[in-house]
């Protein structure tokens, strides 16, 4: 078998075992036991792979990779979102570089320029997934707009508005007058802003006791072209004298009543609200409860319409500056109040929601909540970690009629028909060009259906569902949804409601919500900050398995997370992560621990391990438990315990220790020697089991030259090592004692490094042990002796420390290094000493300079952090000496 190359080249191998996975098949769907069907949520066919792509994408890799290797039917599902808003914004953008408007080459030829530019950019993210090292179906990568797919979407629309789900009705909603469509409650981002109350005077038409005019606090001066009303709180007293008054509303004449109503809170402002129908959600139910003109004082461009004089043509920020200074003008205006408040903003574009009253298409979810809601608090569907449950509940019990229309052109044309002559309407699953009723000509409605509505389908619409139900049975419910926190409502939910519907099943049984990523500075990741990190960047520089390891590490109970990735200011390219170039370093440990097993198998033959030293047993027990703890980690989504664990078993137990107690065994002869080699076999390979879901592209190159793997396929089809196989191992008693010998040894390691001992110089050790453990660590004399380079070593329950040694507790256990002729006592205080005072002036100025409130409060957090910090490490360094130089008094 060739050799490892000395040195491991990310790039090469890793392209070299994509291809090699590629090539063999290994990512299709695989048939077995129980089924593990998961479904990738889809990615914008305009992306580019993010750090939350990245982790989510890694998460499921690494359960797919390791439910492949367990024997289960597995099935990872690639798709992506045709993603109405922001493919159409993308393609207006290049159209306008070009000078060509939309609206000019018209509905068909725009709806071929956004095929073209999903043909050119939908394919960059899924060829980043492949980069990544995911082992997803390429060769069945799904899309939300495929002809299968959309005939699933018109039938999820037919069927509910014949079911009278989905209706058509003239509602405030939250309008976008960029990207002019609207979206959905869920959609809209709230911003905390610094604003005003603007406290205008109303005329009363007749006088009340003296009072010629009542006063508003608005948020919104702008909207008052469109107030029909002024409403005040029916728990306010004093305003009591009103109701059923009126006012003429200034600039527009207009006379409107005053009315009491309980959406008014009689502590906010003046206690006088104007009532702006078709411009506030809680105004648009307050006139329809009193019966006040609904008046839309903006166009889709949140531009004044025609009819209010110098306003007309303003946009609402220039009119809000005009109303004011009218206002002011004609001496109505009060007073102004800062008024910090939180408003919406469109997810896609940023720009300010405009509450815009328009005529919509809704989903009523007062028949589809109440199953979504019961599968969850049922358990059917779980959530981890657990704390989202409540969460998904809160947004359920509260949830509102869903806006589902788009004014758009890219994206699921509504199937709904419309009679131009005798008014027939009907939704429909084929198009028609007449009249079923009268012969009429017929015409399709022109908005789109919300992105949401057909990824709602997606567990299901992607597996044949409504054609194929063959595909369908046993894939669904699919197992895990691996998603973030801020689609819980958006997707989850939805798929909830609309799998129950149409299937009669939950559509996962699992929830994973991973942490969000933050950069550095825990601020969000955004490329306009320039604070972003491209995964592929990452990837060039550290290798997939390096990032993927590190991602990994980061999946803990937290909501969020900082990433440590180093930016340039500047440019915005990354300089360097520390975190994932530690993860490299974990990667070259794992090859060139292997590639040391592999350079001594010369003259190996297969045969079963033996724990024939208590070292063995050891090995192999702790093995054992790494076996369960791994697959028990992977099926409860534990994916940080579980790189944790692997690094610590193979890096510590496995490389740091039990490698070197075989050395010596390996350079001998014979059935010690074979013993050694296969017992190193079987615990690589079965590490390199346990260790590829994670660091899939190292452990495959790895595999490839053990002896174990001649003549099978791959590792990532190979048998995953079963818990109950390994329980023969576990030796709780060797355990223990090789444990504490490790601690011993490890305890005069420190001493030799602590008085800078010559690596040749044999030390006597003397060590006092609890009685109940003697015979266990004396038994381990051998494996101290030779690992620790001692001389003498004494092991005794009732020992006594001798004279001129150096102790330290370790294990349990008290060990002393005996320092007579190996150390120059004197000579040695006399640099301690002299290393003390050199670092107590450190000492002093650094706490000087972290007790003076100007420092702290005016430097820059990086340099307080600093100092903190060398701060604590001096005092380390201090106390290390303090008590060296107690050992030598």
């Amino acid at each position: 078998m060739e050799e490892m190359p000395k040195n491991y080249d990310a790039a090469q191998v890793e392209e070299r075992m994509l291809q090699k996975w590629l090539d063999g098949g290994f990512y299709a769907r695989s048939k077995g036991s129980e089924d593990r069907t998961v479904v990738i949520p889809p990615p914008n066919v305009t992306g580019m792979l993010h750090m939350g792509h990245a982790l989510d994408d890694t998460i499921q890799d690494t359960f797919i990779r390791y439910c492949r290797m367990r024997g289960y039917s597995t099935r990872w599902i690639l798709g992506t979102d045709h993603a109405g808003i922001a493919t159409q914004t993308k393609v207006d953008k290049k159209l306008k570089a070009e000078g060509i408007s939309r609206l000019e080459i018209g509905r068909e030829k725009f709806l071929e320029a956004c095929q073209d530019w999903r043909v050119q950019y939908g394919g960059i993210i899924v060829e980043q997934i492949k980069r990544m090292g995911c082992s997803v179906d390429f060769d069945d990568e799904k899309f939300t707009m495929s002809p299968e797919y959309a005939k699933a979407v018109r039938k999820v629309f037919v069927d509910w508005y014949h079911d009278d789900l989905i209706y058509r009705g003239k509602r405030i909603v939250n309008w976008c007058p960029n990207c002019t469509t609207a979206i959905s409650d869920d959609e809209a981002e709230y911003q905390d802003e610094h604003g005003h109350l603007w406290h205008l005077r109303y005329p009363l038409t007749e006088p009340v006791d003296g009072i010629e005019y009542i006063t508003v606090a608005t948020t919104r001066p702008e909207t008052m072209l469109g107030d029909t009303g002024i409403a005040v709180s029916p728990d306010d007293p004093d305003k009591a004298k009103f109701i059923g008054k009126t006012v003429m509303l200034p600039i527009v004449n207009r006379e409107i009543p005053i009315f009491s109503d309980w959406h008014v809170d009689a502590g906010f402002g003046t206690g006088f609200v104007k009532v702006t129908p078709a411009h506030d959600p809680n105004d648009f139910a307050m006139g329809q409860a009193h019966d006040l003109p609904q008046i839309n004082v903006f166009d889709e461009h949140a531009v004044v319409v025609e009819g209010y004089g110098e306003f007309t043509g303003m946009d609402r920020d220039e009119c809000r500056v005009a109303i004011v200074k009218w206002f002011e003008d004609h001496g109505l205006l009060d007073h102004v109040d800062d008024h910090d408040h939180s408003v919406m903003h469109c997810y896609r574009c940023d720009s300010t929601l405009e509450p815009w009253l328009s005529e919509q298409w809704f989903v009523g979810v007062d028949k589809l909540k109440g199953p979504a809601l019961d599968v969850v608090n049922n358990g059917q569907v779980k959530f981890h970690p657990d704390r989202w449950t409540q969460t998904y509940t809160t947004w359920m019990e509260n949830l509102k009629d869903w806006c589902i229309s788009r004014q758009l052109w890219w994206g699921h044309r509504i199937p709904v028909f419309y009679c131009d002559e005798c008014g027939w309407e009907d939704a429909l699953m084929e198009d028609v060009d007449t009249c079923p009723k009268c012969g009429g000509h017929v015409h399709q409605d022109e908005d789109v259906l919300d992105t949401w509505f057909s990824s709602q389908l997606w567990t299901f619409a992607t597996q044949g569902w409504p054609d194929n139900l063959d595909e369908l049975e046993g894939h669904h419910p699919t197992k895990v949804l691996v998603t973030a926190r801020d689609i819980i409502a958006l997707w989850v939910a939805r798929m909830v409601m609309s799998s129950l519907y149409f299937t009669g099943q939950i559509p996962f049984e699992d929830v994973f919500i991973y942490a969000t990523i933050l950069a550095k500075d825990g601020s969000r990741m955004s490329k306009s900050k320039g604070n972003g990190v491209d995964p592929m960047d990452l990837i060039n520089m550290y290798g997939a398995d390096a990032m993927r390891y590190n991602l990994l590490t980061l999946v803990t109970g937290s909501q969020d997370v900082k990433f440590d990735a180093d930016i340039d200011p500047k440019t915005h390219e990354l300089l360097g992560s520390p975190r994932t170039d530690a993860a490299r370093g974990f990667v070259t440990k794992i090859w060139n621990a292997s590639r040391f097993v592999m350079m001594n198998l010369d003259g190996y033959t297969p045969g079963e391990p033996v724990a024939a030293t208590a070292a063995d047993a050891w090995i192999l027990s702790r093995l054992a438990k790494l076996t369960k703890s791994i697959t028990d980690g992977i099926e409860a989504y534990e994916f940080g315990d579980v790189s944790r664990e692997l690094y610590d078993f193979f890096w510590n137990e496995f490389c740091d220790w039990y490698i070197e107690m075989t050395k010596d065994r390996l350079r001998g002869e014979g059935e010690e020697r074979t013993v050694a080699q296969r017992n190193l076999v079987y615990v690589l390979d079965t590490a390199l089991r346990l260790l590829h879901p994670v660091m899939p592209f190292v452990t495959e190159a790895i595999w490839e030259h053990l002896p174990v793997a001649e003549g099978q396929p791959a590792l990532m089809v190979a048998q995953w090592p079963d818990p109950v196989d390994y329980e023969k191992w576990i030796d709780d008693n060797s355990e223990v004692a090789v444990a504490m010998a490790c601690g011993v040894v490890g305890a005069i390691r420190s001493t030799r490094a602590q008085y800078r001992l010559s690596p040749k110089a044999d030390v006597p050790v003397v060590v006092k042990v609890p009685a109940a453990s003697e015979a266990a660590l004396a038994a381990q004399a051998g494996l101290i002796t030779s690992l620790a380079r001692v001389s003498n070593l004494t092991v005794a329950a009732n020992a006594e420390r001798p004279a001129e040694s150096a102790a330290v507790i370790a294990e349990g256990c008290e060990v002393y290094c005996v320092l007579s002729g190996l150390v120059d006592f004197a000579a040695e205080r006399q640099r301690l000493e002299t290393e003390q005072k050199k670092l107590s002036g450190e000492y002093a100025k650094l706490e000087k300079k972290l007790s003076n409130e100007g420092f702290v409060q005016k430097a820059k957090p990086e340099a307080v952090e600093k100092a903190k910090a060398q701060f604590a490490e001096i005092s380390d360094k201090l106390a290390l000496i303090a008590a060296q130089l107690s050992e030598l008094a």
